[in-house]
């Protein structure tokens, strides 16, 4: 009998779950935009290829979630300019903005304002640590000059002179170049830094910084900067120069792969940039459906966002000859079939 029963019982269980797996099944799934619901990614130097990948990315997640995204920013290397460019973005009361500020402090006050109106702010790449943003996004920076500092020390033996291109108040690229300058420090006490200069993205400064770099030190071997457009000028100096010079950087482009593949550029970090912006898309939403979760913490006493994650590391490849086909923006729209930032 009571075998019988249990029998019974179970029965019954798998009946009542049976017949509320289409209630189950019919239940909203909550990760989905609202019609109209918009993401918008914000950058400075809007023109520059590295940021394609990232938007690609951001726009991909988008999609599967059904919102709308946007790529914005502005073509200048100017800050004044970008914030103009993110204000008005946030004129349209986006859900969210992934935003690479230019420099971190002056980005304090529109960031807080955004997330004040309702708008979700996580940066990326580089950030504003003092601001309200709920997230950051970003390679590991200090890895990435590390790692650049050690392939250009052992490839010179360990011993010789150097020099670095920079963009002072950039946070991201101020990192990488006190990571490759510390690095050698620590590690490679023969290799002697012999010049600084600013190059700020531009590759003729940057030609002309090598040059006269090169003049004033006769056995410069290497030159790192922190970021792509930089190293072509550099590149084309150093090739002038004989090509005993070599060109390390990080982040690639079309040109910088090919100078790769031609022995022009030594080698170069680069960013994943994909996981970056799908990664970067996946942590907006989130702050901005904070609700999805009720979290063991003291998130709801204290006021902040639940969703609240201070850091993702997004990781990064290290490009050579060997794999520089890999990385080709072309070729990633034509095998995705996409047209890139203008959808």
């Amino acid at each position: 009998m009571r075998k019988f029963l249990s029998t019974l019982a179970i029965a019954a269980a798998a009946s009542t779950f049976m017949s509320s797996a289409p209630a189950l099944a019919e239940t909203a799934n909550p990760f989905k935009c609202q019609p109209g619901e918009k993401y918008v990614m914000n950058v400075m130097v809007s023109g520059v290829e590295y940021w394609f990948p990232v938007y690609e990315m951001f726009k991909q997640a988008g999609q599967q979630f059904g919102c709308e995204t946007a790529y914005t920013g502005t073509p200048e290397y100017d800050v004044n300019k970008q914030i103009a460019s993110f204000d008005q973005a946030l004129a349209q009361k986006p859900a969210g903005i992934l935003v690479h500020p230019m420099n971190s402090d002056p980005f304090i006050e529109p960031i807080n304002r955004a997330i004040e109106q309702g708008t979700a702010v996580v940066t990326f790449a580089a950030d504003s640590p003092n601001s309200k943003r709920v997230s950051y996004i970003t390679s590991d920076n200090v890895a990435e000059g590390t790692y650049a500092a050690d392939a250009v020390a052992e490839s010179m033996g360990g011993k010789g002179e150097y020099a670095v291109l920079e963009n002072p108040g950039q946070d991201n690229h101020d990192k990488r170049v006190a990571a490759f300058v510390a690095r050698m420090e620590a590690k490679w006490p023969d290799m002697k830094l012999v010049g600084r200069a600013a190059s700020n993205q531009d590759p003729t400064k940057a030609y002309q910084a090598v040059l006269s770099l090169a003049q004033a030190h006769p056995d410069l071997g290497a030159v790192f900067m922190p970021e792509a457009n930089s190293a072509i000028g550099a590149a084309q100096a150093a090739k002038e120069g004989g090509g005993k010079i070599k060109v390390m950087l990080a982040d690639v482009n079309a040109k910088i792969l090919d100078m790769i593949k031609a022995g022009e550029i030594f080698g170069s970090v680069n960013p994943n940039q994909g996981m970056q912006g799908y990664m970067g898309f996946m942590l907006l939403w989130l702050a901005k459906h904070p609700e999805l979760i009720d979290p063991m913490n003291d998130a709801k006493r204290a006021g902040t966002n639940a969703m609240k994650v201070p850091f993702v590391d997004n990781g990064f490849s290290i490009v050579t000859k060997d794999n520089a086909d890999d990385f080709y923006w072309d070729k990633y729209l034509k095998r995705r079939g996409t047209k890139g930032i203008e959808e």
